[in-house]
């Protein structure tokens, strides 16, 4: 078996977080090879991932991207449990990744538990009524219409989105995998998506009928 030098190790825990035991075991699993270092840490970290959703995370970092040269910006905050781990490699390209994705997906929420419950209320009632429209029986609009709230969680749930860089994945498996591989609690804790001149066409439309309300030119 290949030796383990801890500058290895070091680079390893660097690169991934994770533990410096659980890198030094990893890289004598995967004798001495880097990258299968980091293949074992994931198997073995996807195991304990569901247990450390439940750890406090109250570290992290907030991160910003512009796109489309100042047309689209994004803050996001993403939290971890260590500051050890919120500064290395591995956490700021999920943090990059994450704010990309926002950025190019625009959504509204961070987990479908956040969409107000009269929004959905209101989706499923949309959805039924067009499924009325073209006279699908009573008995299966129910089961429609979840469909249809599904890829509502879809379209506007970070958590729910595809990811940007590989649509076979969803954020919240992204997560999971980075909960995997670092070994602590990621959270995506909330987000800002600004677009350069949102809404402002409808306040002066708003503006020019007040306008027009005083000048007496409109009822």
């Amino acid at each position: 078996m290949a030796e383990i030098s801890a500058k290895r190790v070091q680079e390893l825990r660097e690169k991934t977080g994770a533990g410096m035991m659980d890198c030094k075991k990893a890289l004598a699993e995967a004798g001495g090879d880097f990258a299968k270092a980091e293949e074992v840490l994931r198997k073995k970290g996807l195991a304990a991932a569901a247990k450390k959703s439940a750890r406090a995370a109250t570290e992290g970092a907030v991160a910003s991207y512009i796109h489309m040269g100042g047309k689209i910006g994004v803050l996001v905050e993403v939290n971890c449990e260590t500051d050890f781990v919120a500064r290395t490699e591995g956490f700021q390209a999920l943090v990059k990744d994450l704010a990309m994705q926002i950025a190019a997906a625009a959504p509204q929420w961070v987990r479908r538990e956040d969409v107000p419950a009269e929004v959905v209320a209101k989706e499923v009632e949309i959805a039924k009524a067009q499924m009325r429209d073209q006279k699908k029986p009573e008995a299966i609009l129910e089961k429609i219409a979840q469909g249809k709230v599904e890829k509502f969680y879809e379209q506007f749930c970070l958590y729910d989105q595809a990811f940007v860089k590989d649509d076979k994945k969803r954020i919240s498996e992204v997560l999971t995998d980075a909960v995997a591989r670092i070994g602590e609690n990621i959270q995506v804790r909330r987000f800002a998506r600004y677009v350069l001149g949102e809404g402002l066409e409808k306040k002066q439309d708003n503006l020019a009928e007040e306008v027009q309300k005083m000048a007496g030119l409109k009822a």
